[in-house]
C-alpha cells in the first residue's frame, strides 16, 4: 500500500489527509508538500486514514508537531508513539545541553 495525500482547506489552515502507510522513503516528500505551504496558514495533518507508520516516519511526525503542525485523527499507538519519541528527544536534547555545559 502506498501513501495517499488529499489537501483542503479549513478557514485559516490547510488541512493534509494522509491514507495508507508512511515509511522513511516517503517522508522527504510529505515535508516538502507540508513546507510548501504558506505560513499564513497553520498546517494540520490528518492521521486518520494512516494504518502503518516505521520510526522515522513517527519522528517526522514528532518533531513536525513539536514545531506547531496539529496532528488531528491519531490513532492510539501512533500517539504513544509520537509520545515515546518526543520524550526521547527532549531527554537526548537535555542530554547533549548538559554534555557540552560541563
Amino acid at each position: 500500500m502506498t501513501l495517499r495525500v488529499q489537501r483542503s482547506v479549513e478557514r485559516k489552515a490547510v488541512v493534509f489527509i494522509l491514507t495508507g502507510r508512511i515509511q522513511a522513503d516517503q517522508v522527504p516528500d510529505v515535508e516538502a508538500l507540508l513546507n510548501s505551504e504558506s505560513s499564513d496558514r497553520d498546517v494540520i495533518v490528518d492521521l486518520r486514514h494512516v494504518k502503518l507508520v516505521d520510526r522515522d516516519a513517527v519522528r517526522f511526525l514528532a518533531s513536525r508537531e513539536a514545531a506547531g503542525t496539529e496532528l488531528r485523527n491519531c490513532s492510539a499507538y501512533i500517539r504513544e508513539w509520537i509520545t515515546q519519541e518526543k520524550n526521547a528527544m527532549q531527554r537526548s536534547e537535555t542530554e547533549n545541553a548538559t554534555g557540552l555545559a560541563g
